[in-house]
């Protein structure tokens, strides 16, 4: 796939998150993903592999939240196989506390899905609203 091609597959998922609808993320996902949360909160490092993600990331940041997580995309710069979004997200969490962080997100794509995904984005805002994640046995 080229430029345009990976940039528009990047801009329809974020459309689907900016409605609420993260299936179209999930299945942007290749099999064999990567996706590497920087800084150093509990739950920052590399989550290898689709299942992963879904059963060590996805679904135990999701079920702290109290309503449909909501994002709004502010930018998407595309070169080759990189894509680079920036945006913002809002939820209030089951605790009552307010996760509204802004993300940097490094996307590298290969043959129409998400390979490598590089997560920037405010930790301590994290550390402060959610809880830390299970301790994971592929950690």
């Amino acid at each position: 796939m080229n430029t345009i091609e990976n940039k528009a597959l990047v801009q329809r998922t974020h459309a689907e998150l900016d409605q609420g609808n993260g299936q179209a993320f999930i299945d942007s996902l290749a099999d064999d993903a990567s996706w590497t949360l920087e800084g150093t909160t509990p739950g920052s490092r590399t989550y290898a592999g689709k299942a992963v993600i879904r059963e060590e990331l996805i679904k135990p940041l999701f079920a702290q939240f109290a309503g449909p997580y909501v994002s709004k995309t502010e930018r998407i710069i595309a070169e080759g196989d990189r894509v680079v979004v920036l945006f913002s997200g809002d939820v209030l969490t089951k605790a009552g506390k307010r996760y509204n962080n802004r993300y940097c997100y490094v996307y590298r794509l290969e043959g129409g899905r998400v390979k490598e995904l590089t997560e920037y984005f405010d930790t301590a805002l994290v550390q402060e609203a959610l809880e830390a994640p299970p301790v994971a046995a592929h950690a």
